[in-house]
C-alpha cells in the first residue's frame, strides 16, 4: 500500500543569520567569563593586599581570645613539637594538643631534664645523669641508659641519638639507635683532637658534625670534623668526610639547615658548610659584635647581638646562603628567640617582640602572662602562648 505524502509538512531550513546568532552568543559567554574572572582577580588582589597590610602593620595590643587551663607544677617546661606542645619535668613527659589536653604521658625520674626537638622526633635526657628517652608524636620510641654522665646530646628525625659522655679528660661520643643499640663510638683524645664543644646530627642520621677545641701555647684552635656513617664514609679513615681547623675561634653551636648545608657558630661569626656526604666549607661570615644567641629555620639564620658602641641589642637575619637580610635595634632584651615561617618571635617573661623577615616590628609589648612557649595559631596575627598553668590564644590589635 502506497503511503501518501502529507502536503502540509515542510522541511525547515535554517535561517541565513543562524551563524551570526551563534557567534553572538559565544561572544556574550566569553565576555561574561572575562567579567567574572576580572571580578575574581580583583577580589583576590584585594584579599592579598589586605593580608599583606595586616601582616606588615605595627600593633599595640595583644588580646586574649581563648584560654585552656591546666593543672601543672611551676617546674614544668614546654617546647613545641609536631602539632602540639611537649610539657616535661622531673616526673614525666606529656604531649598536649592545642587545647591543652593530654594526648599521652610518660612517667620519668630525671634530676635535670633537658630536651632536644627535631621535626619528627625529640629526646629528653638527664643532663649529668645516664638516662635518655626518645619520643615520636605517637609516644615513647625507646630508652637509652649510658655508662657515663651525659654532657651534650642531639637527635635525628629517625630517633638516632648522638651524645657526648663525660669521662675525666677523655670524653666519648657515642651514637645509638632509638632502642639503645650502639651504632658508632668515637674515642676522644683531647691532647690530639681537642675537647668536643658542639655536636649535631643530620636529618637522616648519617652525618655527625663535631666541633673540637684545643689549646696550643697561648692560642686556641677549633676543628670542625664531619663523620659519615653511611655509604659516603664507609671507606674513609674513621668515617671522616670533612675536617678543617680555625685558629682563635670557638664554635659553640652547630646545626643543619635541611639536607644540603650546616652552620657552625662562633662568638663573632659563623661558617656555612655545604653538603653532608662530601661537605665543603662555603661562606664564612665575620661579625663586629658579640653574639648573644642564635636561632634558625631551614631558610634563615637569626642572631641577637650585643651593641658594642651603645647600649642595647641588635636583631640580625641572614638567609641560608649567608646574605644579610635585616638588621634592627631591639626594643628590649629577650632570652628566647625562634623563627617560624617568615616571622621572628622573641620573648622573655611577659614581654614579647614579633618581627617579620623583612624587618618590620609587628608587635613589642606585654602579654599579661609569663610565656614559656609561643608559636603561630590558625588565622592572621594569632598566636598560642603557653604558660605554666594555661594555654591561651592571643591576637594582635591596634
Amino acid at each position: 500500500m502506497t503511503q501518501k505524502k502529507k502536503g502540509y509538512l515542510r522541511l525547515l531550513t535554517p535561517p541565513d543569520n543562524l551563524g551570526s546568532l551563534v557567534r553572538s552568543i559565544r561572544r556574550l559567554r566569553i565576555n561574561s567569563i572575562r567579567h567574572i574572572l576580572s571580578i575574581v582577580i580583583l577580589v583576590i588582589l584585594g584579599l592579598c593586599g589586605t593580608l599583606l597590610l595586616m601582616q606588615n602593620q605595627t600593633y599595640g595590643k595583644a588580646r586574649t581570645s581563648d584560654q585552656y587551663p591546666s593543672n601543672t607544677t611551676d617546674s614544668s617546661r614546654f617546647e613545641r613539637f609536631a602539632d602540639g606542645v611537649v610539657r616535661y619535668n622531673r616526673d614525666g613527659v606529656t604531649f598536649l594538643n592545642k587545647k591543652n589536653e593530654e594526648i599521652w604521658m610518660q612517667p620519668t625520674q630525671l634530676q635535670n631534664p633537658s630536651i632536644v626537638v627535631k621535626e619528627k622526633a625529640f629526646v629528653v635526657a638527664d643532663s649529668g645523669g645516664n638516662n635518655i628517652l626518645v619520643f615520636s608524636e605517637e609516644g615513647l620510641k625507646g630508652e637509652i641508659e649510658t655508662t657515663l654522665p651525659i654532657e651534650r646530646i642531639t637527635v635525628s628525625d629517625q630517633g638516632i641519638v648522638s651524645v657526648v659522655l663525660r669521662n675525666e679528660n677523655t670524653p666519648e661520643i657515642i651514637t645509638y639507635d632509638a632502642a639503645g643499640n650502639i651504632l658508632a663510638e668515637l674515642k676522644i683524645s683531647p691532647g690530639r683532637t681537642g675537647y668536643p664543644t658542639a655536636i649535631e646530627l643530620s636529618d637522616d642520621g648519617n652525618t655527625l658534625a663535631v666541633s673540637y677545641l684545643s689549646v696550643s701555647g697561648t692560642g686556641m684552635k677549633s676543628s670542625l670534623v664531619y663523620y659519615n656513617f653511611g655509604e659516603a664514609g664507609k671507606d674513609k679513615p674513621d668515617n671522616i668526610v670533612f675536617s678543617q681547623d680555625y685558629n682563635d675561634t670557638v664554635f659553640g653551636e652547630i646545626f643543619f639547615m635541611g639536607g644540603d648545608r650546616s652552620v657552625a657558630v662562633a662568638d663573632r661569626g659563623f661558617q656555612i658548610i655545604k653538603g653532608t656526604d662530601a661537605p665543603k666549607a662555603d661562606m664564612q661570615i665575620a661579625m663586629d659584635q658579640e653574639i648573644q644567641s642564635v636561632f634558625h629555620s631551614d631558610q634563615y639564620i637569626g642572631f641577637i647581638l650585643l651593641n658594642d658602641q651603645k647600649s642595647g641589642y641588635e636583631l640580625r637575619l641572614y638567609n641560608r646562603i649567608g646574605e644579610q637580610m635585616i638588621s634592627r635595634e631591639l626594643p628590649g632584651k629577650y632570652g628566647n628567640a625562634k623563627i617560624d615561617g617568615e616571622e621572628i618571635i622573641l620573648y622573655d617573661g611577659d614581654q614579647c617582640c614579633i618581627a617579620t623577615a623583612t624587618g618590620i616590628i609587628k608587635y613589642a609589648g606585654e602579654l599579661a602572662v609569663e610565656a614559656q612557649e609561643i608559636f603561630p595559631a590558625l588565622g592572621i596575627n594569632r598566636y598560642y602562648v603557653m604558660s605554666v598553668d594555661e594555654l591561651r590564644v592571643v591576637y594582635l590589635t591596634k
